[in-house]
């Protein structure tokens, strides 16, 4: 991989620390069908269980129960982790659909790099003419992804205080947004406007939350 192209790439690890979610916990996409698919699956492999248990208690009966127990536990250790998957997949489901983008945006890096080396090998017609203003798009859409995913995981760790508290917020906004700093030029008054943009911003982000719940 060129080094330019190094470090781009949005890693699981890094995924998960922005976005508070393992991508091996959920489903994706987080969708009824999806979910649906999945527990058919598990059925089947219960069934399978299942013959198993009665086919091992016919040749060593002796051991009936230490096999029931046995092959009971693998099959509600199934069943329980496929609820589990579900419940987060439901609740983490705006972090799933960044997470979609996440792994467009991380094949259109492998695309690059493949391209890279197949002009390394003799085909230099395949080079990217612009690759200078690809790169610096891809810093971009980076930047963009990962303060998608810590956002979308600040309010979805805050929900029930925004769900509970939303007139509050509406109050003390119209409060803030009353306020007008006309010395503009003094550093507080810089940093006080820049605090009630940033109010005016989590607002917004509040209202898209709640509006998608």
């Amino acid at each position: 991989m060129q080094p330019d192209l190094q470090g781009l790439e949005i890693t699981k690890g890094e995924l998960k620390r922005c976005s508070g979610v393992s991508i091996e916990t959920v489903f994706r996409p987080p969708t009824l069908p999806n979910f649906l698919a999945e527990i058919a699956k598990t059925f089947l492999i219960v069934l399978l269980i299942t013959g198993s248990c009665f086919i091992f208690s016919q040749l060593f009966p002796e051991q009936l129960l230490v096999l029931i127990t046995s092959h009971a536990c693998v099959a509600v250790g199934l069943v329980l982790d496929d609820i589990r998957k579900i419940y987060l997949s439901y609740k983490n489901r705006n972090a799933i659909k960044i997470f979609e983008d996440v792994e467009r945006y991380n094949a259109v890096i492998t695309a690059i790099d493949i391209n890279d080396q197949i002009a390394a090998v003799g085909n230099p017609d395949v080079r990217l003419k612009n690759r200078g203003q690809v790169i610096h798009a891809l810093r971009l859409t980076r930047e963009d992804i990962v303060r998608a995913l810590k956002t979308e995981r600040i309010l979805r760790e805050n929900e029930n205080f925004i769900k509970f508290n939303s007139d509050l917020f509406d109050n003390n906004l119209m409060a803030l947004t009353a306020l007008q700093v006309s010395d503009q030029a003094s550093e507080q008054g810089r940093l006080l406007n820049e605090a009630l943009q940033i109010v005016v911003d989590v607002q917004q982000e509040m209202r898209k939350l709640q509006n998608q719940r």
